[in-house]
C-alpha cells in the first residue's frame, strides 16, 4: 500500500487492479463487458468522459480513482481515438474496442498521479523546483537517477512556467519509465 503525505490516503493496489481488468483472458473480457455496459448509460456503444467519470464511482466503486480527475482525464484522452473511427463522433469517445486500453491507462495514470502528489508537497497540483529537488531520492526509488535536479526540472517544465504540471510530469515519467515501488505491478 502507498501512503501519501503523512497518511492522507492508503491505496490498496491489488484491489484497484482487480477493479480494472485489463488482461486478454476470457474472465477479464467478461468483466470488461459488464463494466462497459454498466458505464454506457445511454446504450449507444460509446463512453463519454462523463460516463467514465460516473462509472468509476458507481460501477467500479473506485473512490480513490474517482477523486483523481486529472488522471482520469489524461487516461480518457490517451485512448479515446486509438481505434479506427466508425462514425464521425467516435474519436471523441471511448469505444468498446478501446475499453481494455482505458483500463490499462486508468491504472497507469492513477499511479503517476500518486507519484505527482507525493512530490507536490504544497498540495497545489503544481511542482516547483524546490519540491522536485527535495523529491529526488523518492524519484530514484521509482527508477530514475537524477544527476542535476535543476536541469531535469527545466527539461520537464516544457512551458517554462517555473512549475511542473501533471501533464508535463506524465510526459516525462512515461519516457523515463517511472514505477512506484509498492504498487504491486
Amino acid at each position: 500500500m502507498s501512503t501519501l503525505r503523512g497518511g492522507d490516503r492508503k491505496i490498496d493496489w491489488a484491489e484497484l487492479s482487480a477493479k480494472l481488468p485489463s488482461s486478454r483472458s476470457a474472465k477479464d473480457k467478461q468483466k470488461r463487458r459488464q463494466i462497459f455496459n454498466g458505464m454506457d448509460m445511454n446504450g449507444n456503444g460509446y463512453l463519454s468522459l462523463a460516463e467514465v467519470d460516473k462509472g468509476v464511482r458507481d460501477v467500479l466503486k473506485a473512490d480513490d480513482l474517482f477523486d483523481c480527475k486529472p488522471a482520469m482525464l489524461r487516461a480518457f484522452n490517451a485512448v479515446k481515438d486509438t481505434a479506427p473511427s466508425h462514425t464521425p463522433h467516435s474519436d471523441d469517445y471511448v469505444t468498446r474496442s478501446e475499453f481494455r486500453l482505458l483500463m490499462v491507462s486508468l491504472r497507469q495514470m492513477f499511479e503517476l498521479w500518486q507519484m505527482f502528489e507525493m512530490i507536490d508537497t504544497g498540495d497545489d497540483r503544481r511542482v516547483d523546483e524546490k519540491e522536485f529537488t527535495q523529491a529526488t531520492p523518492l524519484i530514484e526509488k521509482w527508477g530514475v537517477k537524477i544527476e542535476d535536479p535543476s536541469a531535469t526540472f527545466k527539461q520537464i517544465d516544457k512551458n517554462g512556467g517555473g512549475q511542473v504540471l501533471f501533464n508535463e510530469f506524465v510526459d516525462w515519467a512515461l519516457k523515463k519509465g517511472l514505477d512506484l515501488e509498492d504498487d504491486d505491478d
